[in-house]
């Protein structure tokens, strides 16, 4: 198999459409454009049924009811619409929120600017493994909190959160749990009846769908959930998110959550397999620390690596023609601030400026891990021998 330069190991960024699933949009852009909105005339009706579908495909995969599905331009909306659409729906004058240092943007910005419109934020530390000690979650919450937020998976470590004992944590003091489950969902088994979430976010282009379109679980009943709607305007989406609704991403979507819910766990178990194989061969280099916790409870297709002894920054130039990896998350790998997540982890500013993220995905290959390992392991070596 001829490869394909340069290699890709940043599938937690983003993933490349899966053909499957360009094939089933394709004809919603030309001879099936309706809006779904369109009652009057079979071009609606048809992309209704189309959007119906879809619903009823993220909720198999999920195990959600489809009505409980609601569609919105990707998971940085979905967060926004939950966390804000939640404090708002609240009556009491104090509103509590408790969340992670190492959570998403998404979610930190969300909560940070509620901050300033006077709601309070506990924010947890974590451990060095990366996950929060459950007795602070119960002493953090108050009489006042609203909503606790917990991401299921880090985007930047591949760390799998304790889900369901949070869940019930929330449960207990009738406290709305969310999750932020945008690198979790069609990699590994996610289901918000059985882990008890009430609100949960997820995105398209992570599992192999096109970028634009993403959707919010809203529990219905056990509790009922009730959000305020953050955008205004024709009151689609049960009156949660007014909008034409993106009928193409729409069924792109459902069609990319019904493949990964026949192939996740073959696929699960191929990549999981690909990346012990790499980071073997890279420990083989010595003075390397693969940061995978101790609970070896972790995304199959993700490793945070550290690598003593090189120049990042010459790291990341010097391999760009070979291979496409991450030094931290797509949204903060812009700046040369320190990743926040790991520095909440307790390693240092030295250590994490040599530490990169690499994710596999479905169009991985062994040949890709091959090839990686043997430009990285030249570098390293490169680098070391010029500092000796």
């Amino acid at each position: 198999m001829l490869l394909k330069l340069p290699v890709y190991l940043d599938y937690n960024a983003t993933t490349p459409m899966d053909p499957r699933v360009v094939q089933e949009m394709l004809p919603y852009f030309s001879e099936k454009f309706g809006n779904a909105a369109s009652r009057t005339h079979s071009y609606g009706w048809e992309a209704e049924e189309a959007v119906d579908i879809a619903r009823e495909q993220i909720a198999g995969l999920t195990g959600a009811h489809p009505q409980e599905i609601i569609f919105t331009s990707g998971a940085t909306e979905a967060v926004n619409l939950a966390i804000k659409g939640v404090l708002e729906n609240h009556a009491n004058d104090e509103k509590h929120i408790i969340t992670v240092t190492t959570e998403h943007k998404a979610v930190l910005d969300t909560c940070r600017n509620l901050e300033y419109k006077k709601a309070n934020v506990t924010y947890l530390s974590v451990f060095p493994n990366g996950l929060i000690d459950l007795d602070e979650l119960e002493k953090a919450i108050t009489g006042h909190t609203v909503l606790i937020s917990v991401m299921y998976a880090n985007n930047e470590t591949g760390f799998i959160m304790p889900i369901k004992d949070i869940s019930e944590i929330a449960k207990k003091y009738n406290v709305l749990f969310m999750t932020d489950a945008s690198q979790a969902v069609g990699k590994i088994p996610v289901n918000v009846q059985q882990d008890g979430i009430d609100l949960m976010t997820f995105s398209a282009h992570k599992m192999y769908g096109p970028k634009g379109v993403g959707a919010l679980y809203v529990r219905k009943k056990n509790p009922t959930v009730s959000i305020t709607s953050q955008i205004d305007g024709g009151g689609h989406e049960r009156n949660m998110r007014s909008g034409t609704l993106n009928v193409p991403g729409i069924v792109a979507f459902g069609k990319a959550c019904e493949i990964c819910a026949d192939e996740m766990m073959l696929e699960s178990k191929r990549l999981s397999m690909l990346r012990d194989d790499f980071e073997a061969k890279l420990l083989s280099l010595k003075d390397i620390i693969v940061n995978a916790g101790d609970t070896g409870q972790r995304l199959p297709h993700t490793t945070n690596v550290s690598f003593n002894g090189i120049d990042g920054e010459k790291m990341i130039f010097e391999t760009s023609s070979d291979l496409a990896f991450s030094r931290s998350s797509a949204c903060t790998s812009a700046t040369l601030e320190p990743s926040y997540v790991l520095k909440a982890m307790g390693l240092s500013d030295e250590t994490i400026h040599n530490t990169f993220r690499f994710s596999f995905g479905r169009f991985s290959t062994q040949e890709d891990v091959e090839h990686a390992v043997q430009v990285i392991s030249k570098i390293v070596k490169e680098h070391r021998h010029e500092r000796n």
